[in-house]
């Protein structure tokens, strides 16, 4: 379903085009609450009974049909993932914008165990491929993008490009030990959330594509090694629960350094409008200059 017009992405549209949206999808727009705001704006609808998602741009029309393609398979398969909201064809669009609308997981976030996160991504790598074709792993696809559109000093900006030049060279020489299949993408303690009834669900699936499995097993490993968002025992309850410690690969350092680089790409789309965010990615990038820690760098 499809309306038209354009507009400036912000919070405040983001809003106006997810009401737009739940009236032609014919549901209740009222309790509308912000969950974040990135490549998509995330929003509980209906108290928390549906959570819709709004693309920050018309080009994100691709990925969000294919989100929904994953969606279907994975409900085909019994897979425990996210349920698209079946009252409405999906994605609507409004003035460009794809918004989706999935069924609600619990009043509150409430995060899988890392051990729980271990098995349901083993379990996921596992499935026979799905009935259609999925694009390979790009990681640098949005880097250029971000960069040219994002408020930040030009200096910051000259030298993310020449990290992100360096480390696509690096990437290009990467030996993989596992086998390369479809991916969930973003694979991390934020998109896996338990239901009401404590069961651990799969989210966000708009970043699927066909590569290397080391990619989907990069962001826990980080954010115990590098950040200490995950304690040593709850890293290794993931590890036992995948069955692969990603930090024994050779090539992990310079896998780290590419997620560290899209983490400040993805976060500096918010630099015009959220002070903190772009006070992070300055801070964000002089620990890429000086090679200090990342200890401090703040989750988003």
């Amino acid at each position: 379903m499809t309306t038209t017009e354009r507009t400036d992405f912000d919070a405040d549209a983001a809003v106006t085009i997810l009401r737009k949206a739940c009236e032609v999808a014919d549901l209740d727009p009222d309790g509308i609450e912000m969950l974040r705001f990135g490549d998509h704006a995330v929003f509980r609808v209906d108290g928390g009974r549906i959570v819709s998602r709004v693309g920050r741009s018309p080009d994100r029309l691709a990925s969000v049909r294919r989100e929904v393609a994953v969606a279907e398979w994975l409900a085909a398969e019994g897979y425990p993932a996210a349920r698209l909201v079946t009252a409405a064809e999906q994605p609507v669009v409004v003035e460009g914008h794809p918004v989706t609308f999935w069924e609600g997981l619990a009043d509150g976030e409430k995060y899988a165990s890392t051990g729980e996160m271990g098995v349901l991504l083993r379990r996921l790598h596992g499935l026979e491929p799905p009935p259609f074709s999925l694009p390979p792993l790009q990681p640098f696809d949005k880097v250029a993008h971000r960069l040219e559109r994002a408020a930040i000093p030009d200096a910051t900006r000259a030298y993310l490009r020449s990290v992100a030049d360096d480390l696509t060279a690096k990437y290009d020489r990467l030996e993989f030990a596992l086998p390369a299949g479809h991916l969930h993408g973003d694979f991390n303690v934020g998109n896996v959330l338990q239901d009401a009834t404590g069961c651990p669900k799969v989210i966000d699936l708009d970043g699927f594509v066909s590569g290397p499995r080391e990619w989907d097993l990069m962001q826990t490993a980080m954010y115990y090694d590098s950040f200490g968002w995950h304690s040593e025992a709850e890293y290794a309850d993931f590890v036992d629960g995948y069955g692969f410690d990603v930090r024994e690969w050779a090539g992990y350092t310079a896998l780290r350094s590419i997620r560290e680089l899209l983490m400040i790409t993805w976060l500096s789309q918010n630099a015009a409008t959220d002070p903190r965010a772009s006070e992070e990615v300055e801070k964000r990038v002089e620990s890429l200059r000086s090679g200090g820690s990342r200890r401090d760098w703040a989750p988003f």
